[in-house]
């Protein structure tokens, strides 16, 4: 029984064949530009600006913009090559399986499962947010309590303490609902949310453009100093690491485009598409990123992102500085609160994915891989997600589980890189539709900047990303290891 013992490449594939049996390919260069752009514009572009502003670098933060979108373009041709080669379900878990043996491909799903418990999270947290922005700018009613809409760790200015975040638990647990009975957004109303989400964003780029105050960019790059937010948390505000720091806080506005690389098997030319897929969308939001956070800056300060901008950001900088644009404001509300729908919905959907991966391989119960009878979803699993999800929604503040995510995925995007250089090596005359060009050197400049956003986001998220991975190391020797398939023959793959 070896930790390092690697599931067998043409298993896998076997897999890929039986699961995926029937997949066309329809897909062309711009649709792999639609998804992208559909999947990464988002909660973190809407809520992470700010706080990254706030917290890290202040109108520099269109530099952290450029830092992770560089990350995530050589993290993402990486991407390409390994779903095109391993075109099945577990995402850079199975890569690593096959590349690199069971204990790290566990220690990734593991990993995995924090990123997207805690995406979902952030992403409903700001969703509770917009919703109390809802009821009072555009419905005008009284507000959810704050004690019902925020985490025990947050008060507010006025003294007031949170007890659970109760719309962000509802918005959960509903979506989770949704995906056990396997209802899916069509492609029409999907597409419809995606034009929204951009237009929304190009709205706020052409009238935010002209209350630009040029005093709140001065200086671009603030001095190096230590903010302290109310956690009593430190930060590197401004300077170099204050710009890192911004990166990897933006850098959970990215997530997501990795969805593109998982399309390979159902494009018709992989080998010019993937890239053009993944690197345009990339281009497309990063543009759209740096201009948005570029006018955000401008109109708005940063001591306002730190005290009342904090929740709903975007809607609140409308309301107190473009006079006369109210309803953009109103409109930007409603619109946020369809496009976090579906981001949830994709995130908890990702999760459910590795959970019934992992439960095939008999590293988590095997109840993860059991399907609804009706259904035909991981509906056992599903559950469970609703339960973790929704605690760290309920309980847990939007700042610190946006930071977990992010880490959480620039360590999957480390071990994806690797994962090329190994599986070049080990495999050369794998049938590969797609190659990750200039190997090794464009997967070991991933590591790089992926390493230095890490570095960026501070001891405390190096903490919790260890702490949990000690967490999975106890469960995997604890179970995983004895109840693996791969590692027990009697055991039916």
């Amino acid at each position: 029984m070896s930790i390092w013992k690697k599931k067998p490449l043409h298993l896998l594939l076997a897999e890929a064949t039986e699961s995926e049996k029937g997949l066309k390919r329809t897909l062309t260069a711009w649709s792999l530009v639609a998804l992208g752009i559909g999947a990464i514009i988002g909660a973190g572009l809407f809520v992470r600006t700010a706080t990254a502003a706030a917290q890290n670098a202040g109108p520099s933060v269109t530099i952290g913009f450029i830092v992770a979108a560089i990350g995530c373009a050589l993290a993402g041709l990486c991407y390409a090559e390994l779903s095109s080669s391993i075109p099945i379900s577990g995402s850079a878990y199975t890569y690593t399986y096959a590349t690199m043996g069971e204990l790290l491909a566990w220690i990734i799903g593991w990993d995995l499962i924090l990123e997207y418990a805690v995406g979902a999270a952030t992403v409903g947290i700001a969703w509770s947010e917009y919703l109390n922005n809802l009821l009072v700018n555009v419905v005008h009613t009284s507000p959810i309590p704050y004690s019902l809409s925020h985490s025990p760790f947050q008060t507010s200015a006025l003294g007031e303490h949170g007890m659970i975040n109760l719309p962000a638990f509802f918005i959960v647990a509903i979506i989770s609902l949704l995906l056990i009975k396997g209802t899916q957004e069509s492609a029409f109303v999907n597409g419809l949310i995606v034009i929204t989400k951009v237009a929304i964003v190009i709205l706020i780029i052409g009238f935010g453009w002209h209350f630009i105050n040029p005093a709140n960019h001065t200086p671009y790059i603030p001095p190096a100093s230590t903010y302290t937010d109310d956690q009593g948390i430190g930060h590197h505000f401004g300077g170099i690491m204050g710009i890192l720091g911004a990166a990897g806080t933006v850098f959970f506005a990215f997530i997501g485009f990795d969805a593109v690389s998982t399309a390979a098997q159902e494009t018709k030319n992989p080998k010019r598409d993937m890239p053009i897929g993944i690197l345009g969308s990339l281009a497309v939001c990063t543009v759209l990123y740096i201009l948005f956070a570029h006018v955000l800056t401008g109109v708005a300060t940063v001591e306002d992102f730190r005290t009342g901008g904090k929740e709903a950001s975007v809607a609140f900088a409308i309301n107190k500085y473009m006079i006369g644009y109210e309803w953009l404001a109103q409109f930007v509300t409603i619109a946020i609160l369809a496009g976090f729908s579906s981001v949830i919905l994709v995130m908890l959907l990702g999760q459910s994915r590795v959970f019934y991966a992992m439960g095939k391989d008999g590293l988590l119960p095997k109840a993860f891989g059991d399907l609804h009878p009706k259904y035909k979803t991981p509906y056992k699993a599903n559950l469970v997600i609703l339960l973790i999800v929704g605690a760290f929604a309920a309980f847990i503040p939007g700042d610190i589980v946006g930071d977990m995510t992010s880490i959480g995925t620039l360590f999957a995007f480390i071990l994806v890189c690797i994962s090329v250089i190994v599986l070049r090596k080990t495999e050369p005359d794998l049938k590969r539709e797609f190659k990750t060009p200039f190997v090794p050197l464009v997967p070991i400049l991933g590591i790089i900047v992926c390493l230095a956003m890490i570095f960026g986001l501070g001891w405390t998220n190096w903490l919790r990303l260890i702490g949990w991975l000690a967490l999975g190391l106890i469960v995997y020797f604890g179970y995983s290891k004895k109840n693996s398939k791969l590692n027990n023959p009697d055991k039916e793959l």
